[in-house]
Parts: structure tokens; sequence; C-alpha cells
């Protein structure tokens, strides 16, 4: 069953055309890798559906609902979240507190002054565990290490329980220890039947976790379908891995 699907997308940035007519389709509760050269529009391609910027063309359907566009604060409705490439967080407030903010759907000042429940903080202790920060929940983030950050990111896109996660690049800079980490989140969200979109350029963790592979060149569609046969095209080969 399909999940999201896009629909003859397009973007333009000045005269760079990112997305050109893109259509792909993501599957419920499997893990798909976008892939591509730098500059094939795999970031826009999540901007787009994350509501950070607009379409120019096209439609996206969520769960069968048609949408013409999308805003930020739409987002989360639609049982999206996502993680970026550069991490962002609440740096001079701790660990627990990022989580907290989350969970609460207030303002910053307002959650950190509101007494929380037994129920949140239960929900924070779950996502700081599973990514391995409990015991740091009471450092400030600008003290955390480049990896505990991506950590912490990830658990703040863990706290939103959606259906549909957009994972930008979560293994870049990271320990061997703490990739195994990540890998088994996302393992862990497919066996609870979520959908993951995960952007990654390295292959074996393409190859390790991915159910299905979409390869964007240009700003198109070059090919899709399972990691073992995609990985193998030439055009694929030529256009991505260079040799």
């Amino acid at each position: 069953m399909d999940i999201l699907e896009i629909r003859k997308i397009k973007k333009r940035f000045g005269g760079v055309l990112a997305l050109d007519s893109l259509s792909l389709t993501i599957r419920k509760g499997e893990i798909t890798a976008v892939i591509g050269p730098n500059g094939s529009g795999k970031s826009t391609l999540i901007n787009l559906l994350t509501g950070v910027v607009p379409w120019d063309q096209g439609v996206v359907a969520i769960d069968g609902v048609l949408i013409s566009e999308l805003s930020m604060e739409e987002v989360a409705e639609y049982g999206i979240t996502r993680t970026f490439q550069e991490v962002r967080l609440f740096e001079q407030i701790t660990v627990l507190d990022n989580i907290l903010v989350i969970l609460t759907s207030r303002s910053l000042w307002g959650s950190i002054l509101e007494r929380h429940s037994k129920l949140h903080l239960k929900q924070a202790e779950d996502v700081l565990k599973t990514v391995g920060l409990w015991d740091k929940r009471g450092d400030l983030v600008v003290n955390l290490s480049y990896g505990q950050r991506k950590l912490l990111e990830i658990s703040r896109a863990l706290a939103m329980k959606a259906e549909i996660y957009l994972f930008d690049e979560p293994f870049a800079g990271l320990f061997p220890e703490m990739t195994k980490l990540v890998a088994s989140v996302l393992e862990g969200l497919r066996v609870q039947g979520k959908t993951v979109v995960l952007i990654e350029h390295n292959m074996d963790l393409i190859r390790q976790l991915s159910d299905w592979v979409c390869v964007l060149d240009g700003g198109t569609l070059l090919a899709e379908g399972r990691p073992e046969v995609v990985l193998s095209q030439r055009e694929v080969i030529e256009a991505y891995l260079g040799d």
C-alpha cells in the first residue's frame, strides 16, 4: 500500500530546475532510500514534503489525500516528521527539555516552565533511552558532541510519534557504534509499521536497511526497485557511484 505519492512535482530555484516533473511512490511500512549524486534533488524533495519550501507544480498524495501545497504548520497533522542534514536543536536548554518541548506542543519557554505530567516524562525517558541519551538528560545541548546532537535530533523525531519519518543523512559523521544504534532505530520503526524515507550516501547501509531504492539524477527519477537490483544497474553506477 502506498502512503506517499509524488506526482509530476516541479521546483525551480531561479534558473535551476531542482525537480523536473518528478513522480514516485513511497510504500507504507517500508524503508525507502532516496539516493543520487549531489544536486540531484534529494534534500529539495524532503524540504517540499515537510513544507520548508513550496513546490511550483504537481501534487502530493498523503495516505490518499491530494495536496497541492503544504505548510510547515500542517506537516504534523499529516503524520510526517523529519531530521535535517544540519542539526537543529535548542542548545541552551537541557537534553530532556529538548524532548519535552516536542511532547507538549507549546512554546519553548512555556514548555520549560510547565509542570510536566508523568506521561510526558515517561515518553521522554523512552525516546532518550532508545538513542542512548538518558544519562545525558540533564546536560545542556551545547555541551554534547556532534554525534550526540544527531542522536538527540533523531529522538525528537521519534517523540513526534509520526507515521512517516524522513531522515536526511542521519548517519553522517557518526562513529561505528552510533551508526549501529541509528540503524537499529530505523529497523525498529519498520517493525512498528512506520514508513521511513532515508537519504544516505553509504551504499552498505542502503543495502542493509532499505526495502526499496529510488535514484534521482538531475531532478528526475533515474531508477527504482529493490536495492540489489537498482545498485547493479549500469546507469545508476555511472550517475552515482562513478565507477
